[in-house]
């Protein structure tokens, strides 16, 4: 589905990639681990044409090389970057309505999936998006990215600042588009929603991946976590 193969990106001259290669297949959830620093963003962002990058990245055996992100997100991808990025002065719903691609397809998603998963999204469709708690926001922007059906939503840190009870729901979340059939790149610090959650997991540091197999064999491998991602 996603294939991405000795991958560099860069920030200007600054050389943040150092040859990734890994795949996300279809109906997968993948966990992309490591510490502040370690690439997972740039990672993203390089999937999005978000920054330069070289190497061969292929989704559904098409090359992204000189895409745009909007022909990215067109392609069947979706982004939910860190800093949430909602429109503070347009209401839920409206934020809602943005992220639809038109109605040009059938989608697996629609108002009222939003509004039955999040309840609290509902009681709020007509609040301006802006005065919401950072919970509420995360659950509207991964509610707008799922309104453009896309078959792969890369997340970065979902969890992020949310209480524990939110997060349990995020996990859900995640969990019920697996289920319908959409797979995930999970950007995450926090180990416990990751490995019970996700299919593989993935490790980065320094800009490669160091650790590619499943949650049971990183828990097995006291090496990788105590070097790459414990404090």
């Amino acid at each position: 589905m996603l294939s991405l193969r000795n991958l560099h990106a860069y920030y200007g001259k600054s050389h943040v990639l150092h040859g990734v290669s890994f795949d996300v297949r279809p109906g997968e959830i993948v966990a992309l681990l490591g510490r502040n620093g370690s690439g997972r963003s740039t990672t993203a962002k390089a999937i999005m044409g978000l920054v330069h990058w070289e190497g061969e990245m292929q989704w559904k055996d098409r090359s992204l090389s000189g895409c745009k992100a909007y022909e990215i997100a067109h392609r069947g991808i979706g982004y939910v970057p860190e800093n949430r990025d909602i429109f503070p002065n347009l209401t839920v719903h409206q934020n809602l309505l943005l992220g639809q691609k038109g109605k040009g397809r059938d989608s697996r998603w629609g108002f009222d999936d939003m509004y039955t998963m999040f309840p609290r999204l509902k009681e709020r469709q007509h609040t301006e998006a802006g005065v919401m708690s950072g919970g509420e926001q995360q659950m509207l922007t991964l509610c707008r990215t799922l309104m453009g059906d896309p078959d792969l939503i890369i997340i970065d840190e979902p969890t992020e600042g949310l209480a524990p009870k939110i997060v349990e729901l995020v996990g859900q979340y995640l969990k019920t588009l697996k289920d319908r059939g959409v797979s995930v790149l999970l950007i995450e610090q926090k180990l416990t929603i990751a490995m019970e959650i996700s299919d593989r997991a993935l490790v980065m540091g320094h800009g490669t991946i160091v650790f590619d197999g499943t949650p049971a064999g990183l828990r097995a491998d006291a090496g990788v976590r105590k070097e790459w991602l414990e404090v």
